[in-house]
């Protein structure tokens, strides 16, 4: 068992959103179910939390009110090998959503997520300045990364 476990707090969507990661993700499921009984807080019957499994990584969506809602302070990085793959997990996270710089987004339910080239910490990472700030100065101007051109900016440095 995931010693961790990181809670998603919605008002009134997390089932809905909990079968949206799954559907967006290889590799995920849903796990478990529990409902409001009779004594609440929520409507008899409602999904009280919806525990899914993205990539080995566990989560709970919390049907909890309006009481706290998501900020960039919490986030989700997802590491993408490819540019295909970078254009799929962006079109389908920022569907409803909104965009944002440098790979982040937010989703149609407000959740932050960030979606990367594996590549870049290398890119970033480089001992030499020029290079690793000619990817950084690339990235500024990005919404959506673009992996041959932070590829570009680097082999140009």
């Amino acid at each position: 068992m995931q010693g961790i476990t990181t809670f998603l707090w919605f008002n009134d969507q997390a089932e809905e959103a909990a079968r949206f990661y799954v559907s967006v993700f290889d590799d995920a499921k849903i796990l478990s179910e529990t409902r409001y009984g009779e004594v609440g807080p929520g409507p008899e019957g409602s999904i009280m939390t919806i525990e899914f499994e993205i990539q080995g990584q566990r989560f709970v969506a919390l049907n909890g009110g309006p009481i706290f809602t998501f900020t960039e302070a919490i986030s989700l990085v997802v590491n993408c090998e490819s540019a295909e793959e970078i254009d799929y997990y962006w079109d389908k996270l920022t569907e409803g959503g909104e965009p944002s710089r440098c790979g982040w987004l937010k989703d149609k339910f407000g959740v932050s997520w960030q979606v990367v080239p594996t590549r870049l910490k290398t890119l970033l990472g480089d001992p030499d300045p020029a290079k690793s700030q000619m990817v950084m100065a690339a990235m500024m101007q990005m919404e959506k990364l673009d992996l041959h051109a932070l590829q570009t900016a680097y082999n140009d440095a």
